[in-house]
């Protein structure tokens, strides 16, 4: 089950089967076409997918289109190319803005050449469908639609969207997280990771400045609620009568299981996210300042490190190895990796469970210099022995090679 076969949604599934049982006939209808048109486009994509090549390279350039109001994304017309003058249409400028954003991020942050690191041309597509409550990335290009206007707005109002859905592209050309159960849950989370981070370095925003509440502007006026998901506080995005409370995990003993289909939102690949969402939260903030300049580039060299199917725990250790590459083993960046992952129940291999609380304590002002310094040592020797077995590893690997 790849993820260059998907078709990756901002709006999760569960969402739209609120408003399917909703007393209002419209949003009931709106949400039903929006859940129509998605399978449709997902069978769609998979057939594409099959014979398929690699995106032609085109610098980066972006180039916007116009729907109006249709589906069939080959009769769009040209809203706004690359160098082409601004737009009177707001959708066509804030789609082109943020697919803007997203590629300067990466290209500045991280030295990556568009999306695919080949530079990748950058074509969105702008009032999709009618009353189409979703945006989504389809292995090609990013699609918004208009929403119902009742429940869900425009879903180009959201910067931290659009670099979410344009990040599957980054995902899919790095570790091809399958779109299932933790490894779904883990390609959801890296895009709302750097969602956050392009809208945090748009702003200019620290760690502790910023929201971490993604699609916090895809909700119309009339609905209660903050944003369709809360990296800080997973769980507490939303709780209003339509939708019920937002159901996310924010750690391990709370993970949901669920049926790996597409009513069982892939083995609950929009729930369980915030697992890994809360673990970059606390790194970012534990770490402070700037959350691109450290907590960002760990996150982003684990990406390319990680395998197709790497579990929470995989992923967990591999932040906690890039942290001491990056950083230093027993460095406060790696420290603050590994916290933040016990704080979420998610197990470092070789690392005793009880060092988060020690953690705690130390940066609380309960614990003394000497427990912060008795924990930069653990971390350093626990650093030293994982990549000693890691090294160890790789010489039995090569040695099985050569015979």
């Amino acid at each position: 089950m790849s993820t260059t076969s998907r078709l990756n949604c901002i709006i999760p599934p569960y969402l739209l089967k609120k408003l399917l049982e909703s007393r209002d006939s419209e949003l009931r209808q709106a949400a039903l076409d929006t859940m129509l048109t998605t399978a449709r486009l997902r069978g769609e994509r998979a057939v594409r997918a099959s014979f398929s090549g690699a995106a032609a390279p085109g610098n980066g350039r972006r180039t916007v289109f116009d729907c109006d109001q249709g589906s069939f994304l080959p009769a769009a017309v040209v809203a706004r190319p690359e160098d082409g003058p601004e737009s009177a249409d707001e959708s066509v400028n804030r789609a082109f803005g943020g697919l803007g954003l997203t590629r300067d991020f990466f290209k500045e942050v991280f030295q990556r050449d568009s999306i695919d690191g080949r530079g990748m041309r950058l074509d969105g597509y702008v009032h999709f469908s009618v009353k189409f409550n979703n945006a989504f990335w389809d292995g090609r290009q990013m699609v918004f639609g208009d929403g119902d206007g009742r429940v869900l707005g425009d879903l180009t109002g959201s910067l931290d969207v659009v670099a979410h859905e344009l990040t599957h592209g980054v995902t899919e050309h790095t570790a091809g997280f399958e779109y299932h159960n933790q490894s779904g849950a883990l390609n959801e989370s890296v895009s709302d990771v750097f969602g956050s981070l392009v809208k945090q370095w748009s702003l200019k925003q620290s760690a502790g400045e910023a929201d971490w509440l993604i699609g916090a502007d895809v909700w119309t006026p009339g609905i209660d609620a903050d944003a369709l998901r809360s990296m800080k506080a997973p769980g507490h995005a939303y709780d209003n009568s339509l939708f019920g409370r937002d159901p996310q995990p924010d750690r391990m003993s709370k993970f949901i299981h669920l049926p790996d289909s597409e009513q069982g939102d892939n083995g609950g690949v929009h729930l369980n996210s915030g697992i890994p969402n809360k673990a970059f939260y606390l790194t970012a903030v534990g770490i402070g300042g700037f959350a691109w300049e450290a907590a960002g580039p760990i996150w982003f060299e684990s990406l390319k490190a990680s395998g197709a199917e790497a579990q929470f725990h995989d992923f967990a250790h591999t932040t906690f190895q890039k942290a001491g590459e990056l950083f230093g083993i027993g460095s406060p960046e790696q420290s603050a990796v590994l916290a933040a992952w016990q704080e979420v129940e998610v197990p470092i291999r070789g690392v005793p469970t009880g060092i988060a609380r020690a953690r705690s304590l130390a940066t609380n002002g309960n614990g003394g210099r000497g427990r912060q310094d008795g924990l930069a040592a653990l971390t350093r020797q626990i650093g030293e022995l994982s990549a000693k077995v890691a090294k160890l590893a790789k010489d039995v690997s090569a040695l099985k090679t050569t015979r």
